[in-house]
């Protein structure tokens, strides 16, 4: 599915782009795009997803106490 940004009549270039960019990083485009640029070996894979899932629950364990 592309990502479509309509500019208004008189809206400057910059900030349409701007739009874009906040649009892409909303739905995580650029974040894959980055992620896919190079090989990862599937323990790296699961090294990354289980300090993310560390960190998350850490803060979700935070958050609860207070």
């Amino acid at each position: 599915m592309p990502i479509e940004i309509k500019t208004r009549k008189t809206e400057p270039i910059e900030k349409a782009l701007r739009r874009l960019k906040k649009k892409l990083d909303r739905e995580g485009i650029l974040r894959d795009s980055r992620a896919k640029r190079y090989f990862e070996k599937p323990c790296e894979v699961r090294r990354r997803k289980k300090k993310v899932a560390a960190f998350t629950n850490m803060l979700r364990q935070r958050y609860e106490q207070m």
